[in-house]
């Protein structure tokens, strides 16, 4: 699925080869899929400034998450490949918990964040698959689930404190990028969005006529206005169905 020689293979918690100074000079080929280095190409400027404002940020004492290794992680799924975008908000601020995936944590993470277990109920509700203990959704992401933070970092311990410092363009470049995609023959491939909250919505115009499923945010404060009962995985799977491709099988493995 990636190429072998690539500087991070698909893992939860890859070893930090380099840190963040580092990969602000690498090559972008080295830090994700070569359609992903391609098409981001036109944001390249700003993510090497990103980069160096996270190297910045760790030489002041701060610690950011997530790691080196899993912070463009979600680009290490090619481009592609994906059939389902998931937008979430910003990572987890707490130590241990981000893993470059929207709303994943890792496989040992316990007790798991409660905007997942809320998903989770959601999924019983919808589709009756009983929630997991865990919360890698690694599973998701290898089936063209991309797991797309708008904010790709945060300080430990201080929730949206890297809104406004470079991810934003980038992550509108990605999208921009998953919804201009086209087939061999000029078509266009499967695509559903799922926007849950205000801040994904803000990327509806981004998204062309790609389909969109949309409610409420599942965290604490608001799934009970709206995101429970929306039903948005068999509705994914509806749409993915309509468009001519299989649905994501969201059963994720009881233990990892």
């Amino acid at each position: 699925m990636f190429e072998s020689d690539a500087l991070f293979e698909l893992a939860e918690e890859p070893a930090d080869a380099v840190g963040f100074a580092e990969m602000a000079v690498l090559p972008l080929s080295d830090l994700m899929a070569a359609d992903w280095a391609e098409a981001l190409g036109t944001v390249e400027a700003e993510l090497r400034s990103v980069l160096a404002f996270l190297a910045a940020e760790v030489t002041a004492g701060h610690t950011v998450l997530p790691s080196p290794s899993n912070v463009l992680r979600v680009f290490r799924q090619p481009l592609a490949d994906v059939k389902v975008l998931i937008v979430g908000q910003d990572p987890y601020p707490t130590p241990g918990h981000a893993v470059g995936l929207s709303f994943a944590v890792g496989p040992r993470t316990r007790p798991i964040p409660r905007s997942l277990a809320n998903i989770y109920r959601e999924l019983e509700s919808d589709v009756g698959i009983p929630p997991r203990v865990h919360g890698d959704l690694t599973a998701w992401a290898g089936q063209g689930v991309l797991l797309l933070n708008r904010v790709m970092s945060v300080r430990a311990g201080a929730a949206g404190s890297h809104r406004g410092k470079g991810w934003e363009p980038i992550t509108t470049a990605a999208v921009t990028a998953v919804a201009n995609r086209r087939t061999a023959d000029g078509g266009t491939p499967p695509l559903v969005a799922v926007l849950w909250g205000k801040d994904a919505e803000g990327v509806r115009p981004l998204l062309g006529g790609a389909a969109v499923v949309s409610s409420a945010h599942p965290s604490p404060l608001s799934a009970s206005r709206g995101f429970f009962g929306s039903r948005p995985f068999s509705a994914v799977n509806e749409l993915l169905k309509q468009q001519g491709s299989a649905g994501v099988t969201w059963e994720l493995p009881p233990v990892v």
